[in-house]
């Protein structure tokens, strides 16, 4: 699933009349860096929730602007339907019925070019029976307290060193949101922390790091840095 339903206030004026997942680095659409990895591994479906401008996104993957090898893509319309973004976990509960049993996540506002959707790691996933396994990264100049502490195996703490920043990207199970209603009918809007960290209490989630390129494009100025390089 990749999340594509925020309004990407800090980004305005580009966000005005461009949805966040589509702003360009490089030549290429956000988001669209993550659907390529995507199908460079395999997976032949990919869930993408949309708000702000979101009918932008389905216009993006229906135009040769989309990668011919592109998955299909389904969508889940929080705007059209409650009127605006329901949060992470609420907008990650509303889409489960379209999601697989464990499903890949990623923010469609980060630039991780080098990430491999790998499904190996999936598969380890699958076995190990935890609710989430999180990629985090060293912190950048933005988050330098970061946001979850890593144990030495592996298991991510709410507190502790080091600490690090979430990626958004991860591994997750459909029982982490079971705290919301299945398809979440009512656009409950929930944040996806609570969640996490719930369940790193009870020792649910681990994590690794993700030592490759990684920008969180939150603002004009590190989308202009990455484009000058």
């Amino acid at each position: 699933m990749i999340l594509a339903a925020g309004r990407g206030e800090r980004m305005r004026p580009l966000t005005d009349d461009c949805p966040k997942p589509l702003l360009k680095v490089r030549g290429r659409a956000l988001m669209q860096y993550h659907v390529d990895a995507l199908a460079r591994a395999g997976y032949g479906e990919v869930v993408v929730n949309t708000a702000w401008l979101g009918e932008q996104i389905e216009r993006h993957f229906e135009s040769p602007a989309g990668s011919a090898r592109q998955p299909r893509i389904r969508y889940s319309h929080e705007g059209r339907d409650f009127g605006g973004a329901l949060e992470t976990a609420g907008g990650i509960a509303r889409a489960l019925p379209l999601l697989d049993e464990t499903f890949w996540l990623v923010g469609g506002d980060v630039y991780v070019p080098e990430f491999s959707f790998d499904p190996e790691a999936m598969a380890r996933f699958v076995a190990g029976g935890k609710l989430a396994h999180l990629f985090l990264v060293p912190n950048p100049a933005h988050n330098p307290r970061g946001d979850f502490g890593l144990r030495p195996d592996g298991l991510a703490l709410n507190e502790g060193e080091p600490r690090y920043t979430y990626s958004t990207l991860g591994l997750y199970r459909k029982a982490l949101f079971a705290g919301l209603p299945a398809g979440n009918p009512q656009g409950i809007k929930a944040p996806l922390a609570p969640l996490l960290r719930a369940a790193m209490d009870n020792g649910d989630v681990t994590a690794e790091i993700h030592t490759g390129p990684w920008t969180d494009v939150g603002t004009p100025q590190r989308l202009a840095e990455l484009n000058a390089t």
